[in-house]
């Protein structure tokens, strides 16, 4: 009992670990680029218009996608290391 108790701690600490990675490129990407960081953007051309607006359009839809194909990848891993596979 107390080794199933110590397994799903661990599992869902890798889980909050993968959640709380993705939820920084998520924030870095969507506010940091596309906002913050976006003065900085503007003399890098891309695609006929400057980076930052990029990310703030394409760019950071892109990045979501990524984030959830990443995530569904890493988390079918997790279940198969801790055994929760399907």
């Amino acid at each position: 009992m107390a080794d199933d108790k110590a397994n799903a701690a661990a599992y869902w600490k890798a889980n909050v670990r993968l959640i709380t990675g993705c939820l920084i490129v998520w924030a870095l990407v969507s506010y940091g680029f596309a906002i913050l960081l976006r003065p900085l953007l503007a003399g890098i051309p891309v695609g006929g218009t400057d980076l930052g607006f990029w990310f703030a359009q394409q760019g950071s839809i892109l990045t979501f996608i990524g984030i959830i194909f990443f995530y569904a990848w890493k988390m079918n891993r997790l279940d198969k290391q801790f055994g929760l596979g399907e």
